[in-house]
């Protein structure tokens, strides 16, 4: 019988033991280990490459920094990507989930028949190892063909709908966005700022790299990033006079934005 590894990652202790209680039931899977937050979960599966990953993404605590980026950032190191188990409360976010090709979601309270349902499906093999290079082929099993095709050949677009009004901002060409009460600033690199009738947690559980939050009021493009001031808690903006701080709170995401740049063609002196 085949084993396989699973990591839970979830800011609710209750709901971690609830699903490890649950899934001691089943011979086939393995506890590795869990996790509270976005960094430390990211480290372990980084670490122990699990077959399996119980992902919250609507935590209770923001700070937590869980989302569906989570996934987009797993990219960014493994060739092969463990099958994603969405284990929330709110149906509403399955939607998104599909398009980032996770394998199921599961609502909470977890059921032992769900989870049934989950390793049936792992062991008849409904689904391969998710990798960088057949991503696209999962993802047109749940997107339609055409909308596929065109968000691999177009940059991301972001419509911001007032009254009849569209206006169409072109996601690289944002350079952070700050939260205003229950409304959000959009400032583009050319000065230029939009406001949108969303709340910064929506465009925080829609957007991936290089969108990261740092602050309660802000979500930075690491792409317009010219330095990162750790003793002042700020981050400067490329061609702008603009210091964003960040909070203890989100200290974890900086220290993410810190090592992408060293991922790439990068010289430190």
């Amino acid at each position: 019988m085949k084993r396989y590894s699973y990591i839970i990652i979830d800011d609710d202790a209750e709901s971690i033991l609830r699903t490890k209680t649950i899934a001691e039931g089943f011979s086939e899977l393995t506890f590795v280990a869990s996790a509270t937050n976005y960094q430390n979960g990211l480290h372990l599966v980084l670490e122990y490459k699990p077959s399996l990953v119980f992902l919250e993404i609507d935590p209770k605590d923001s700070s937590s920094n869980l989302s569906l980026a989570f996934i987009s950032e797993l990219y960014r190191y493994l060739t092969v990507i463990p099958k994603i188990i969405i284990n929330t409360t709110k149906k509403e976010l399955a939607f998104e989930a599909i398009q980032y090709g996770v394998f199921d979601y599961l609502l909470k309270p977890l059921l032992a028949i769900d989870l049934l349902k989950t390793v049936l499906k792992i062991e008849k093999g409904i689904l391969e190892p998710v990798t960088k290079e057949n991503r696209n082929e999962v993802a047109s099993v749940v997107v339609p063909q055409t909308k596929r095709v065109q968000e691999l050949e177009k940059p991301l677009i972001i419509c911001i709908k007032s009254y009849g009004d569209y206006r169409y901002l072109n996601a690289a060409d944002i350079a952070y966005f700050q939260a205003d009460n229950n409304s959000t600033d959009i400032y583009l690199n050319s000065g230029e700022m939009v406001t949108a009738f969303k709340t910064l947690k929506h465009f925080e559980s829609i957007l991936s790299h290089p969108f990261i939050r740092i602050h309660n009021s802000y979500i930075i493009n690491q792409n317009y990033i010219a330095r990162i001031h750790n003793g002042n808690s700020v981050c400067y903006i490329k061609n702008s006079p603009k210091k964003i701080p960040f909070s203890k709170t989100y200290k974890s995401n900086v220290d993410i934005i810190i090592v992408n740049f060293a991922v790439g063609n990068y010289l430190e002196v």
